[in-house]
């Protein structure tokens, strides 16, 4: 009776620990958030053309710029910190390669060098600023966001007359920058290079945090900061990494922004940092840090490009963009938790 009873109870008992396993990893819950309004954006398009390459190239550009960030983000949440100046960041670093190309004239490559430079710089602020006021990052980068923000528009207005820089496409060696940064690929299609960008990252973001010694320090000094310096994790030194990291990432997306359209507002880019931050949660990163990954940060930001361009595919009102992405935002919260605690139950 037993010999034919244990192998159909041991294999029952794997599959569970299979499903278990997978209902623990905190992309799980996107990953079923982003096939559902997938197929309820298929169901309610009215143009026919959500479900072809053309309509997947609209709605992947949106969702790269914001993977690109929240990838980045996902991994300062992991470790314990926010950046809400990462959103004016944008906005910041595309008006700083615009100027030195139109009003420094600086070859473009040398404006991009440039503007990863500067980036850097406010990186290392933020991030030394928290570790050695031990202000919440909340405050620090809240700070840091207004002070860019009335900068932007003071310093540019002062300098052109205007809110915006125009004619970056003037720069030296431009065609060759906007190849790598800003051009499209598959005609007709015209997917955006900047998905290629997104993918890559999410597969740099993954691999760091699960393979390298960098990412068991991020997750640990999110967990619990005191007990990782005790066991010899570099605790600043990781925390100030990460905001150089997040502002790295901003200037990437803002020098994409530029040179794409040649133009760049100094208002570009402000509010964005929630949007970061909820495609990070949508993922599974936890609030109060030391939990999260990558991928799921991509398919928090994948929800928001489809739900983001699949809301003009179905005729509706674009207003509502917000209200439907504070709406995700509750639900996909709800589901990881709810799927969370099955798992853990599961275990016990």
């Amino acid at each position: 009776m037993n010999s034919t009873t244990t192998p159909v109870k041991d294999e029952r008992i794997n599959r569970v620990s299979s499903l278990t396993r997978a209902m623990r990893r905190p992309e799980f819950g996107a990953f079923i958030g982003a096939v559902a309004i997938f197929i309820m954006f298929v169901l309610a398009d009215k143009s026919g053309e959500f479900f072809t390459l053309g309509g997947t190239a609209r709605w992947s550009e949106v969702a790269s710029y914001t993977g690109i960030m929240a990838i980045a983000v996902a991994l300062l949440m992991i470790g314990g910190e926010f950046d809400l100046s990462s959103g004016i960041m944008v906005g910041s670093t595309g008006l700083v390669v615009g100027l030195l190309i139109t009003k420094l004239h600086w070859d473009t490559w040398a404006a991009i060098l440039g503007t990863f430079v500067f980036a850097a710089l406010i990186g290392t602020m933020n991030g030394y600023l928290v570790v050695r006021t031990k202000l919440p990052s909340f405050i620090v980068t809240l700070a840091t966001m207004f002070v860019l923000r009335g900068f932007n528009l003071g310093f540019i207005y002062l300098w052109t007359g205007t809110v915006r820089v125009d004619g970056i496409d003037v720069g030296t060696h431009y065609t060759a920058a906007h190849k790598i940064f800003a051009s499209t690929l598959f005609e007709p299609y015209a997917f955006s290079v900047s998905v290629i960008w997104w993918i890559g990252l999410t597969i740099i973001g993954s691999w760091v945090l699960t393979r390298t010694k960098a990412g068991n320090w991020i997750s640990a000094v999110g967990g619990d900061a005191n007990a990782a310096r005790n066991t010899g994790v570099p605790v600043k030194r990781t925390k100030i990494l990460l905001f150089v990291t997040t502002s790295m990432a901003a200037a990437l997306v803002g020098i994409m922004q530029a040179l794409k359209f040649t133009s760049i507002q100094a208002g570009q880019g402000v509010g964005e940092e929630f949007t970061y931050i909820i495609a990070a949660v949508v993922g599974g990163c936890l609030l109060t840090g030391g939990f999260g990954t990558a991928i799921g940060a991509s398919m928090g930001a994948s929800i928001i490009g489809i739900a983001f361009i699949g809301i003009s595919f179905a005729g509706w009102n674009t207003d509502w963009n917000y209200a439907f992405l504070g709406a995700i935002l509750f639900a996909a919260v709800s589901v990881n938790t709810a799927i969370r605690r099955r798992a853990e139950g599961t275990k016990k």
